[in-house]
């Protein structure tokens, strides 16, 4: 017994050192095709990724130097409390979030936090549904880089932001009847800013560093997934849990891509898109999920921000789980209840 809590409580000390050294070994051992992974990692992140993003985290690390998230959010408290249980603010996270994408909301949530905006169980709320894909990767990126056509982007757009909403609204249900006490903050009384046109010149250098940060730290965790994957492959994990999940009529070439994307996003939906099947509509149905549920990758970066304030990452992941079930689930309503919207080879 002594045994093996000695071997258990060294192994949870020691388990970062282990994942890291035998990182370490595969990407040697396995050179060539990581080699490949990286290039392919780094074309996804420049060709796709930077050209639908970067302007707008400038954009947002600019207009976080001015009054709008105050005025904002007094325009819309009066119904971001009732029904979502968050205070008005949280509507320039939800609006950012979803023009610039992530991990944007988070950066300004943890702002929040930082000038006594909200609380801590608030901010943990808010960080399930104001973290999303922008319209610019989803509409430009997916649906016509990827599948070739405007019209699935803008389906899974729309069902992308509904989910979101949806999850929200659960949320705030469900924080009112919440029985454990929440540690409040003090707000300020007015969050104003204070800046003006004679620091512009600092506005400007210290947005677009931010916002270089942003965009590096993204393609950081592209490329470290696009390897990742490429190890499994070699290892053929994904091959072996494919066949497991075949005994229960779970096609193969499914779960290889759901498999991707749960790591990666955008490796993910690129695999999915990939596949020659006639059932097109199921391949939108697995990315509408995969762009709720949005991968470990983009957890990660959620959590390298929200874990400057300790927030628990708990709410964050039943959220974007509810929210990859219900996107798919309103995808699929809407792809089988439109002809217009039929993409089936028949």
């Amino acid at each position: 017994m002594k045994l093996k809590n000695f071997i258990k409580s060294n192994l949870k000390k020691n388990l970062l050192t282990i994942i890291f050294t035998l990182f370490l070994i595969f990407l040697v051992i396995f050179s060539s095709p990581n080699l490949s992974a990286t290039k392919a990692g780094l074309t996804l992140w420049a060709k796709n990724v930077v050209p639908s993003l970067f302007p707008f985290f400038i954009a947002t690390e600019l207009l976080n130097y001015t009054n709008l998230p105050y005025y904002l959010g007094k325009l819309t408290n009066k119904f971001m409390r009732p029904l979502f249980n968050v205070p008005g603010e949280g509507s320039y996270a939800f609006i950012m979030g979803i023009i610039s994408g992530y991990p944007v909301g988070a950066k300004i949530i943890n702002k929040f936090i930082e000038d006594g905006t909200c609380t801590i169980q608030e901010a943990e709320r808010m960080l399930a549904f104001t973290n999303n894909s922008s319209p610019l990767f989803i509409i430009g990126t997916v649906g016509i880089s990827l599948f070739g056509d405007i019209k699935v982007g803008v389906i899974l757009f729309i069902t992308h932001v509904l989910a979101c909403l949806t999850v929200g609204l659960i949320l705030g249900f469900i924080s009112k009847y919440s029985l454990k006490k929440q540690k409040k903050y003090p707000r300020y009384a007015n969050n104003v800013s204070s800046y003006n046109i004679s620091d512009l010149g600092t506005i400007l250098s210290s947005s677009i560093s931010n916002a270089i940060s942003t965009i590096l730290l993204i393609g950081g965790f592209i490329v470290l997934f696009s390897i990742t994957i490429s190890i499994l492959n070699s290892l053929n994990i994904f091959d072996n849990v494919s066949n497991l999940l075949s005994y229960a009529n779970v096609p193969q070439p499914y779960t290889k891509c759901i498999l991707t994307g749960l790591l990666e996003l955008t490796n993910g939906l690129n695999a999915v898109s990939s596949l020659h099947i006639k059932h097109m509509s199921i391949q939108i149905v697995i990315s509408a999920f995969l762009l709720g549920f949005a991968g470990l990758s983009i957890f990660l970066q959620i959590f390298s921000i929200a874990s400057k304030n300790k927030l628990s990452m708990k709410p964050y992941l039943i959220g974007k789980l509810m929210q990859g079930i219900i996107s798919a689930i309103y995808t699929y309503v809407i792809l089988y209840s439109f002809d217009f919207f039929y993409f089936d080879i028949t």
